[in-house]
């Protein structure tokens, strides 16, 4: 897998790179083929890790950088021939994009599961700045794999943190929270390896509490909610729902209201706040909604509904994973 990531990186129509290979405590024959490939091909630099760990690595890796330009890569994983000239093209044009992703491709295909096959359908129609930050508490909207950015606007913010959460989704909201623009490429130019033992599926920092911790902490200092925290409700009053939300109620929100489609929990109340229809929703002053459906197709319908009512995304709603 290495052999194959290596040869597509060297098949790029951009030449003018360097790669850096962080060797985390490799046991496998990584160090000697990159040393062998180092001895070919000058651009290749071999740095071990100081310290120990994925996070650790990244950011002594980003420390090493000599470009203004930082393109991450998995191991594993294959580049299109002109990944990085693309990317790099689009950032000289666009100053004010910080961040710059691409659409990825799943493989193998007998090994993608339904739901991994929803979520890379979802972020790969996440594209323009506006969309990402629209949706930034979804799913991360970015393969890790895909991405490029400025160096300076990462190290700005401390590199990647390592704690009980996704680092590279961490980077993401704070990118978001620092005014910094993230966009994506609306071609596939990453083929994503799947792997029964992927870091997401088996880390318990990509487990779906420490998603929800890590996004109610930032959700819980967005300025579209605490300018409006008087008024929010949340859609969704089920047992699953209101369980991922608690991170957030944690942090003192209260919701004014509580949104569902269920005849049978309309009506009811729920530690004191009513359970309404979304037709309570059409008022003179619009409320701000977070909606925690963690259903992709529900969440399609209801963003419909909302629109429909004259909500805005990003502004009036947010949709929370």
């Amino acid at each position: 897998m290495l052999e194959a990531c290596l040869d597509s990186i060297r098949a790029q129509s951009f030449s003018d790179y360097e790669l850096l290979a962080v060797n985390d405590a490799s046991s496998d024959r990584s160090v000697a083929i990159l040393e062998r490939r180092a001895r070919e091909d000058d651009r290749i630099r071999l740095l071990h890790n100081p310290g120990r760990g994925l996070v650790s690595a990244l950011n002594h890796g980003l420390s090493r950088a000599r470009g203004n330009l930082v393109a991450r890569m998995d191991a594993d994983d294959i580049m299109h021939p002109h990944r990085l000239q693309r990317q790099q093209d689009f950032l000289r044009r666009r100053p004010e994009i910080s961040l710059l992703g691409t659409c990825v491709r799943l493989f193998p295909q007998s090994r993608i599961q339904k739901g991994y096959r929803e979520y890379i359908r979802w972020q790969n129609r996440c594209l323009e700045p506006r969309d990402i930050a629209g949706d930034i508490y979804i799913e991360s909207p970015f393969a890790h794999p895909s991405v490029m950015f400025r160096k300076k606007a990462v190290q700005d913010l401390g590199g990647y943190r390592d704690g009980p959460f996704p680092e590279d989704y961490d980077l993401w909201l704070r990118l978001h929270h620092a005014g910094h623009q993230m966009a994506k490429l609306p071609d596939i130019l990453l083929n994503w390896r799947e792997r029964p033992d992927r870091v997401s599926r088996v880390d318990q920092r990509c487990s779906r509490e420490a998603f929800d911790r890590l996004r109610a902490h930032h959700l819980a200092s967005d300025p579209r909610l605490k300018a409006r925290r008087d008024e929010l409700v949340i859609w969704g009053a089920g047992r699953k729902t209101r369980k991922r939300c608690r991170h957030l109620l944690g942090h003192g929100y209260r919701p004014q209201a509580w949104i569902d489609i269920d005849p049978r929990k309309i009506g009811n109340r729920l530690d004191g706040v009513p359970v309404v229809s979304p037709g309570w929703l059409e008022l003179d002053r619009r409320p701000f909604v977070l909606c925690y459906v963690a259903n992709h197709g529900a969440r399609d319908l209801i963003a419909g509904q909302l629109h429909a009512m004259g909500y805005r995304r990003g502004e009036d709603y947010l949709m929370v994973g």
